[in-house]
């Protein structure tokens, strides 16, 4: 083995959140030294969890020089990051929010992350509706003028071990030389499913919370929620309900393509995309397959992958929800941080 071969891989996660994609690279093998966030309450949870730095700041007032001073010499040095998704969500397309939301620049803010640090390989992970936007093009048309190699591609989460019904943009950038978005792993037929992930928990009722995991707790139902999830099926509707349950959004035109949400999950299928609003019943398909409740947090957490000794802190549910439901799947993280351990293998650092 020479001295390439032997330099370590060092990490810095931007808009790092809890740290799921950091606890996935890390598990990869891709050591994280720091993340950096801008929202204080997922200090505890990133770095209790993770061995690594948080740092609190406004990545479009960041000094990434800073940053540049935590790699070490002869590392391998990596820069990944997830910019918040929700300007560049189809609803949010819908909504014309392009000229009234600020996040919209953040990836101009991770590119002069990257002029400044200038680290070996880059990788980004984002909504698909990303790729329709002028600041995504341009991103990508920087890397490839600082002479970095890209790939980019819409992979759907189920096939690579994520057991929910999410679609994620995931992008590589290296260089060292070409670089690929990994294979997949699963196909339909061995896909995770919801039974494999929540199915042995404890029973809880809403509004319960299990004595042997406080994590394992659900929102308390109305007694209207309570009749309405009595009567919805794995994988149902409204429509299963008797008419005088119906919410008034359902007994207009414009309501009835609303399918899914009031919903129950399915237990031989993934779940849907974990949200922030995953422990609400009426905020999308949410409803557990069985019990007369939504998810608990302990189920979502899960669903996300993050493993069951994960530390989430002392804080509210709700908070706790919106931590989850921002977070990249830990087994993404493990996807990208193998494609860039083969990177490097192939290369030779």
């Amino acid at each position: 083995m020479n001295k390439k071969e032997s330099r370590p891989i060092e990490v810095i996660d931007l808009f790092s959140g809890i740290g799921g994609l950091t606890y996935g690279l890390n598990k990869a093998g891709a050591k994280v030294i720091a993340g950096i966030d801008n929202d204080a309450t997922c200090k505890y949870a990133f770095e209790k969890n993770n061995g690594a730095r948080f740092i609190w700041a406004d990545i479009s007032k960041y000094d990434f020089g800073e940053a540049k001073k935590l790699y070490s010499a002869n590392s391998v040095k990596v820069l990944v990051g997830c910019a918040p998704c929700q300007p560049f969500s189809s609803h949010a397309f819908k909504q014309r929010s392009k000229g009234r939301d600020k996040r919209w620049n953040l990836l101009d803010h991770f590119v002069r992350g990257i002029e400044t640090i200038q680290p070996d390989i880059v990788s980004m992970e984002n909504v698909p509706g990303v790729m329709e936007t002028d600041v995504f093009k341009n991103f990508v048309a920087k890397l490839e003028e600082l002479k970095y190699k890209v790939d980019y591609k819409v992979v759907y989460a189920p096939n690579y071990g994520v057991p929910q019904n999410r679609r994620r943009l995931i992008l590589l950038a290296s260089r060292l030389g070409e670089i690929k978005v990994p294979k997949e792993t699963h196909s339909k037929g061995n896909y995770v499913t919801v039974r494999d992930i929540i199915m042995a928990l404890p029973k809880i009722a809403a509004g319960e919370k299990s004595e042997s995991d406080p994590l394992h707790q659900s929102k308390k139902l109305e007694p209207i929620n309570i009749s309405r999830i009595k009567q919805s099926k794995q994988g149902g509707s409204w429509r299963d309900w008797d008419k005088k349950l119906l919410p008034n959004c359902y007994k207009k035109e414009s309501g009835k393509t609303y399918m899914s949400v009031y919903g129950r999950m399915s237990w031989d299928d993934v779940s849907p995309t974990i949200t922030t609003q995953f422990g609400s019943y009426g905020s999308g398909r949410f409803g557990h397959p069985e019990q007369d409740r939504a998810l608990s947090l302990r189920e979502g957490a899960l669903l996300q992958t993050f493993p069951r000794d994960y530390e989430f802190g002392n804080l509210p549910i709700g908070q706790i929800s919106r931590h989850i439901g921002n977070a990249v799947p830990p087994q993404l993280g493990i996807v990208v941080g193998g494609a860039i351990k083969k990177h490097l293998q192939e290369y030779g650092k």
